[in-house]
């Protein structure tokens, strides 16, 4: 099948790049934050991509919900004439929702852009939509009842729903990273693929979505491992890996055989110390307690890349942070993918930390790829 996107809250387009990579056309591309839109349309020229068929937009997603409603109805027309199925995929802003964030909800600033998108969803009527979000909306008793609300939204608009707490790590994503997902389908498409429901079906029962099909291997099977603790802080040592541990999870691996960091064009781009090194030099290897300065252990996974709100990742040998090279290596990104040198660093990191991981994002589009198919 053709299957064609509209993205919306792309900012540098990991997610797209997974779907794109698993065969879907991304037509259409909404980021306000122009910075983010720009690498975005930089890291597709050097991937040689094919650009949107209905171009890149920079405005207010809710100006699409009022006064460019009608411009959006009509590229989704034409979308429909182009290819078998459309669907929107997006991931609002989450800091309002995030126990490390803001924690405002729904009234947050960033909180409501969620409720934007799913008025966009119910206006347009895509075949399908993804809606991605941090564990906490899902979890947080405050922020439940807000989810609920916005899920009773879909189905009365005729999708049938299924949901499931992913972490990024089943996917080969070298990062302990939970997100909620949310996929729907207009009720008349799973008739038209042959799948039957009661008419008045509000989620999808359990085993018809594939959610296992493409995850490598499960949290338990990742998290029982042996995996290193901490150990003295010193660049001069080097360090075996342990055996049972799964090499290709470690960012070890994923710096210098997955994607060479050294040799990136991002390697040079990472923040410097302000108050000397001794601060980087007094954090074991692996310590990641701490809210800020967190040191990676070579043979371990990272934790969550959430590079804003002062966090402070720090390499597991070398006296500095992470370079914007090792932090998209994390988030799983192909070696060839690289950020305009003439970016900011606050804006590299940022759009690393908000991005869906790259092999992520591929997972779930062959999960629904093969279940339209």
């Amino acid at each position: 099948m053709q299957i064609s996107l509209f993205s919306f809250f792309s900012g540098a387009g990991f997610l797209d790049l997974g779907f794109e990579d698993a065969g879907f056309q991304v037509d259409f591309v909404n980021e306000i934050h122009s910075p983010f839109l720009e690498a975005y349309k930089h890291s597709r020229t050097k991937l040689d991509s094919i650009p949107p068929r209905h171009g890149y937009y920079d405005c207010d997603i809710v100006k699409f919900l009022n006064s460019k409603s009608w411009a959006l109805r009509e590229m989704v027309w034409h979308s429909r004439r182009a290819t078998d199925l459309v669907g929107f995929v997006g991931g609002p802003p989450c800091p309002d929702f995030s126990v490390g964030g803001k924690n405002k909800g729904r009234k947050g600033d960033k909180g409501k852009l969620s409720e934007a998108y799913i008025q966009i969803i119910t206006q347009q009527r895509p075949d399908f939509f993804v809606f991605e979000n941090v564990k906490g909306l899902w979890r947080t008793k405050k922020h439940r009842a807000f989810y609920e609300e916005l899920k009773q939204q879909l189905t009365a608009s005729g999708y049938v729903l299924t949901e499931k707490l992913i972490n990024s790590i089943e996917y080969d994503v070298p990062q302990d990273r939970e997100r909620i997902i949310l996929i729907g389908f207009q009720y008349h498409v799973l008739r038209d693929l042959g799948i039957e429901f009661e008419s008045n079906a509000k989620c999808m029962p359990d085993g018809i979505f594939p959610w296992n099909e493409h995850i490598s291997r499960t949290v338990e099977n990742v998290f029982n491992r042996p995996w290193p603790e901490t150990a003295p802080y010193d660049p001069e040592i080097e360090r075996d890996p342990p055996s049972r541990i799964l090499k290709s999870l470690t960012v070890e691996h994923w710096f210098h055989v997955r994607n060479k960091t050294d040799e990136h064009p991002n390697s040079v781009h990472h923040f410097k110390p302000r108050a000397g090194l001794s601060k980087f030099q007094s954090v074991d290897e692996g310590d990641v307690s701490r809210k800020s300065y967190k040191r990676l252990h070579r043979w371990r996974y990272s934790p969550t890349a959430a590079y804003g709100n002062n966090e402070v990742h720090i390499h597991p040998y070398r006296p500095r942070r992470l370079t914007v090279a090792e932090a998209l290596a994390i988030q799983s990104l192909p070696k060839q993918y690289e950020l305009p040198a003439d970016m900011s660093l606050t804006d590299m990191f940022k759009t690393i930390g908000n991005g869906v991981p790259y092999l992520a994002a591929k997972g779930l589009a062959r999960t629904i790829q093969g279940f339209v198919e």
